[in-house]
Formats: structure tokens, C-alpha cells, sequence
């Protein structure tokens, strides 16, 4: 006698923009065996049930980031959740939230590249001839290399913009990848052009607007913790501020100092270093 399968219940919110008026759930049952994972399950149900269903996927490994998707109310990787580390009975699956859907659970990640692409996410050098026709290596030490490595782990994959609540309701917020990404290449020793690349992040809606929640940083499948990096810059900014509060003169920080020749009582920017690791 046979043993009877275990089965599980897949919800999938369906949308396609071409055809639907709004996005509606579709129940699927599949046979649930061990170590499938999200990615797995919805293979079995595009060559079983439902040959239309839409998703980006491509290494399976967790190292690409496209399937990145809504999992029981969690953005994450398809391809590295295992079904049972969620549930054995029912799992939800929608697009990315905080993007337009392109279709199912395909979302519309432009805007996340558009704003990666504004903070310049390269190596600027001051010397250009020198960047353009390198005469050597820049060199780097292991300890240059540890203050932004981690921050370098990003596999764009989006699942911090889903999370962030501050991106779901200014869009003209940079959002925790490419904020966290200008940290990182700003950090290296390598690179001169951090003034440059604050343009983008310091300003109205910019890095400032980050109000710590850390949801990024939870839903990041690669632990690069991207809200660490937005405070982290944050405190960069603000140093940068004090240090050129201490060079100029009292009569240029004060408005109106001219015209009532007011200098005195006028306390000086305290002398701030950078602690050592």
C-alpha cells in the first residue's frame, strides 16, 4: 500500500497589468517533499497547474538575487528558503512590494538601478590621468579592505527597498541599497569621491530621512546589513560638518554677524577624530 503524499497549499497573487483590473490570490496544492524549497514549488506548479505563471530566477543558488520575492509577508530569496523553514501547510507568495509588477511575481526593479546608478557605485579617483591610464595597483591593506567588505556583499536583489517602510512612502528616498552602496564605495581607501556622490544622498529625502528601523537589514538575505552603513554615513556627514564648522570664522557661521559686529560668546566646534577599531 502506498503511502499517501503530504501535500501543501501555494497562494499566488497573480497580476498582469495587460489584462487584469487588480492583482487577485490563485490556491494551488502541490506534493510537498523534503528540502524543496519556494523556488522548487513554483516550478512544480508552472509545469503542473498553471504553465502562465511568471517569476525571475536564474543561479538558484542565492548569489544572482532575482528571485528575490514577498514570502508569507517577508521579502527574500525563493531559491534559498526551504518550504518547511516557513511552513508545512501554506505559503504565500507575492511580488516585491514598494515596486510596480511587471507581472505575477515579476516586479519593476528600474528604480532601484536608476538610484544604485546615481551614487556612482565605482571607484573615483581625484588623480584622473591616473585612473584612466594607471601607472600600478592601488594598493590596500586587509584592514582597509574589512572597513566596507561586508558592505560589499550586495547581490541587488531589492528586498531591502520592500522592507523599507521610509522608501514605501517617499520615493524619492534613495532607499537602503544605493545608500548603502555609496557608504561602501566612499569607505574604500581607494576611491576619492565621496563629496561627489553626497550630492545624491545629502539633501531633501536623502540619507537623513532614514529613521533606523533596521527592516532592511532583517530582510537582507546576505547579512550586509545595510541600515549599519546608513548610520555609519550618517555619522561620516556629520563629522565632515563640525570639521568645517572649526575652519571657518564665526562671522561666516552667524547670519546678520556682519551688520551687529556680534563676535563674542560665540562658541567654537569641539575638535572631533574619528575612533580607532
Amino acid at each position: 500500500m502506498s503511502e499517501t503524499k503530504k501535500m501543501i497549499i501555494f497562494r499566488v497573487r497573480k497580476f498582469d497589468p495587460a489584462h487584469d483590473a487588480a492583482p487577485a490570490w490563485k490556491t494551488f496544492q502541490i506534493p510537498f517533499t523534503k528540502g524543496m524549497t519556494v523556488l522548487d514549488g513554483l516550478h512544480t506548479i508552472k509545469q503542473t497547474q498553471d504553465p502562465g505563471l511568471a517569476w525571475r530566477y536564474s543561479c538558484r543558488m542565492g548569489v544572482c538575487g532575482s528571485c528575490a520575492m514577498l514570502i508569507n509577508c517577508k521579502p527574500t530569496l525563493a531559491c534559498n528558503t526551504q518550504v518547511s523553514a516557513v511552513s508545512e501547510k501554506e505559503i504565500c507568495v507575492a511580488a516585491l512590494p514598494n515596486f510596480n509588477t511587471v507581472r505575477d511575481l515579476v516586479p519593476d526593479l528600474t528604480p532601484l538601478f536608476e538610484k544604485h546608478q546615481a551614487v556612482k557605485p565605482f571607484i573615483l579617483r581625484e588623480d584622473k590621468t591616473e585612473m584612466d591610464n594607471p601607472t600600478g595597483e592601488y594598493e590596500q591593506t586587509p584592514h582597509e579592505l574589512e572597513a566596507y567588505l561586508q558592505f560589499s556583499y550586495c547581490i541587488r536583489c531589492g528586498a531591502c527597498m520592500a522592507a523599507c517602510p521610509t522608501f514605501a512612502t517617499d520615493r524619492d528616498y534613495p532607499g537602503p541599497m544605493p545608500l548603502a552602496q555609496a557608504y561602501r564605495y566612499s569607505s574604500d581607501t581607494r576611491d576619492g569621491g565621496f563629496d561627489e556622490r553626497m550630492k545624491a544622498v545629502d539633501r531633501s529625502s536623502g540619507v537623513f530621512s532614514c529613521h533606523f528601523g533596521s527592516e532592511c537589514s532583517a530582510a537582507c538575505p546576505k547579512g550586509v546589513d545595510p541600515a549599519k552603513a546608513i548610520q555609519l554615513m550618517k555619522r561620516r556627514l556629520v563629522w565632515d560638518y563640525l570639521r568645517l564648522l572649526k575652519k571657518k570664522k564665526p562671522c561666516d557661521l552667524i547670519h546678520g554677524e556682519r551688520a551687529t559686529g556680534r563676535r563674542d560668546n560665540i562658541p567654537e566646534a569641539p575638535e572631533y577624530t574619528i575612533p580607532q577599531k
